[in-house]
Formats: structure tokens, sequence, C-alpha cells
């Protein structure tokens, strides 16, 4: 899908700048070619050597180096390729590019190229969510760069949140959509994700512990593979990705509503944890505690939202996914649960407390269809998201 096509590679300085090496392997499988630029910072991560060997291709590091400026100089070597791809992008990098600086070879190409720029951020989650980064994130967007991760997990320094690199097969993914030539390219996809609240009075509701990470994982790894992406998100702990239509919602019914908005679509994806009940009426001021005297609250069945979908008599989406969440007989559960909801696919998962998969950083789960089943390993959260795009793309066709 790449063959013949050209990507200018700048390896930015993090620990994350290992990941090059494995993306410029795969860009070259699919027949690309690759040009890298390591910044000085780079170098100290991976070593020229090892660049090249990759490549095939010479490794550009200095802006003042004379027998290139005379060969084809840095404008040229910035305007030549299909696609410049900056991975690591580090927080130095990113703030050069939205203020354009240009003191360095990396940064020189980056403000005299025309070609189309996609950065992959890589970073301590401290330096990711800081205000300055943010800012410049915005920046670069709103200038028009592509934007893939990062994702959420454990970092190098021990802290855990977003900042991790994502994945060199996220990245291809990105890079085909960049170039338009993404699996998923035209598609529109609804993903729901993260908790629902249920009010309760003012200040109580009754929730469950998904954090979205599975549901966040999704959306992003569809949008990597060109579709365009409506996420309706409950009020999650993990923040929506970037390049998606976000629809925050509090309820189970106000997810109904999003989601029904947000047809037609070609596949709908639902890993929602949505609450079964709701309080029938719940208090408009808050419940007070009257010693020796328990509250009484009567419940009500909340909208099934995956079976309604899926038993829709017009714009059902092509590809209906439920999720299925279980603590005991997971594969038996799951399977009833996708003849009795109508939908095409179930991912089953155990969520039972010894598994810590619910509201942790991987997950194991097993893909029901009406062919059978498949028992996927345990693995990120960010990987199952990718492989079950991946089969989504075939699916759609």
């Amino acid at each position: 899908m790449l063959a013949g096509k050209r990507i200018l590679l700048i390896i930015g300085g993090g620990i994350a700048a290992y990941k090059s090496l494995d993306l410029i392997r795969r860009l070259r499988e699919r027949g690309a070619a690759v040009t890298p630029v390591l910044t000085r910072a780079g170098a100290e991560f991976v070593t020229p050597l090892s660049v090249s060997a990759l490549a095939g291709e010479k490794v550009h590091t200095d802006l003042f180096d004379l027998t290139d400026e005379a060969e084809m100089g840095h404008i040229q070597l910035s305007r030549v390729a299909d696609l410049v791809v900056v991975a690591p992008a580090t927080a130095d990098l990113m703030a050069k590019m939205a203020h354009g600086h240009a003191n360095d070879l990396a940064s020189t190409l980056l403000m005299a190229t025309d070609t189309p720029v996609l950065m992959a951020p890589a970073m301590n989650v401290r330096m990711w969510e800081h205000p300055a980064t943010q800012r410049n994130l915005a920046q670069l967007q709103a200038d028009g760069l592509h934007v893939v991760g990062p994702n959420a997990g454990d970092m190098a320094c021990g802290e855990y949140g977003p900042g991790r690199m994502s994945e060199p097969l996220e990245i291809v993914a990105a890079i085909e959509t960049a170039l338009g030539q993404g699996p998923l390219a035209g598609k529109r996809i609804l993903v729901t994700s993260g908790p629902t609240h249920e009010p309760i009075d003012p200040v109580r509701y009754i929730a469950n512990r998904s954090s979205g990470a599975q549901g966040t994982a999704i959306a992003r790894a569809l949008a990597a593979l060109g579709a365009e992406v409506v996420f309706v998100t409950g009020p999650a702990d993990v923040p929506p990705p970037q390049g998606v239509q976000v629809v925050r919602v509090e309820t189970a019914e106000q997810m109904l509503t999003a989601v029904e908005a947000a047809l037609p679509a070609d596949a709908a994806v639902f890993a929602a944890a949505v609450a079964d009940w709701r309080v029938a009426s719940s208090s408009g001021s808050k419940i007070k505690k009257d010693a020796g005297r328990l509250p009484v609250l009567d419940f009500a069945e909340n909208p099934d939202i995956l079976a309604t979908v899926s038993q829709r008599k017009t714009d059902r989406p092509r590809l209906v996914v439920g999720f299925a969440a279980e603590t005991d007989d997971v594969i038996a559960n799951a399977t009833a649960k996708r003849a009795r909801k109508g939908c095409d696919w179930i991912v089953a998962n155990d969520v039972s407390p010894a598994t810590g998969i619910m509201g942790g950083t991987e997950n194991a789960v097993h893909l029901i269809t009406a062919e059978g089943r498949e028992d996927w390993p345990r693995m990120s959260k960010q990987q199952v998201a990718t492989q079950l795009a991946a089969r989504i793309a075939q699916a759609l066709g």
C-alpha cells in the first residue's frame, strides 16, 4: 500500500526513539523508501549506523553539511518526500514546530517543507499534560499537522499516563491515512466508551469501575486507519483521543440519544460499560442521612443500547460489535449475549478482580462471531484495539 512512497523520518531525542528502528523496518516491508534525519538528541538513543542499516540510506544529521548542500540542500531534502514523519516528536520538537524555530536540520526541514507532516508525540506524562505542550499541540493541529497518539501506559521514568509513543504499526496506519490510503478511509464508525453515571441525587450516583481506556484505544486505532470516528463517551478517567468527534454524556439515556443521533454509520463498537439500572426518580436535592433509617431506592431498567441498534430496521450499521464484561462462564455468557442482542460480534473478557483488567492497562479477550470464537492472548489495551480495528477494516472491505 506504501509502495513507491518516500517518507522523510525525523527521529527526535527520547527513549521512544528505539521504536523508530522498527518503524523503518515496517515501512520498508510495505515498499516505502525512508530518508532518515537524526537529531543530536536522538543520536543519544539510537546510532546513525543502526538507522542507516535499516533504512538503506544515509542518515542526515547536520544542517551545515557542505557536501549535501552542494548536492541537494536542505530545501530539496524537505520537499522530495510524500510525507514528513516526526517520531518521536518530543516536547522540544513540538515547541520548535509550533513557534517556527529553525536552529538545526530537523527544525529547518520542518519549516522549509510544503509536504504534509505527521507527528507521533512521546514524552513524560507531566510534560504532555503541561499547558505549554497542549497549547503547542493545538497550534500544530490548527496548522494542519497530523497527529498519532500518544498512548497511555507505564513509562520508562516509572510514571503512568498518556505520553507513550504510538506503536510502529499504529504509526504505519496513520501514515497510510495521511496519504489517503487508510483501509477505513471514507467509513464512518461509532464508538461508545467509559461508564455511565446514573444520579441518585445531585451528589451521588451509580457507576462502575470502567476507566474508558479500551474504548479510547479502539477509537484511536480506527481513526488511525482512516475512519471518521464519532466517539460517545461517559465520564471516563482516560481523556478522549485526538482527531475524532467527541460527544460527552453522563447517563445511559443520554448515551442512547447520542448514539441514535450519530447514525447512520458503517460500523458501531459498543465498548461503554453502561449501567443496567438507574434510580427511577432521582432526588432533586441531597438525600439526608436519617439515623436508624435507610433510604429506599426504586430502580428502573436502563435502555439496552446494543440491542436497540442491533435490531434496528433502518440505519443499522453493517457491523455491530458489542462487549461482554463477565466474571463467570465468560464464553457461554458472551455467546448467549450475542444471540440475544442480535449483534454481529461480541468481544468478551473476564473482569473478575483477580485479572486486574477492569481499570488496568491490559486485556485478554475472546472475539465471538457467527463463525465461532477466537482467543486472543493477554496484551495491552492498545494492542487489542489495533487488532480489532484491523479485523473491522477487513470485515468492511
